[in-house]
């Protein structure tokens, strides 16, 4: 049985199962690589190169 379809936001990386970024509002895609999870994003330097300002899932890359 086949799980949710992830999708990732082009605008923040976000991941969700929507089709519209529930945390910007962007477009999602499902074409993206990479799964960082960020559980503080005050202290991750990876969540401050990529601009994350909250925690939760994220793509690396998303085209």
């Amino acid at each position: 049985m086949a799980g949710p379809v992830l999708k990732a936001c082009k605008d923040c990386s976000f991941i969700s199962e929507d089709d519209v970024c529930p945390r910007c509002g962007g477009q999602t895609s499902k074409d993206w690589q990479g799964y960082l999870a960020v559980m503080d994003f005050e202290k991750s330097e990876i969540a401050k190169r990529m601009g994350i300002s909250d925690n939760g899932k994220y793509a690396l890359k998303v085209r």
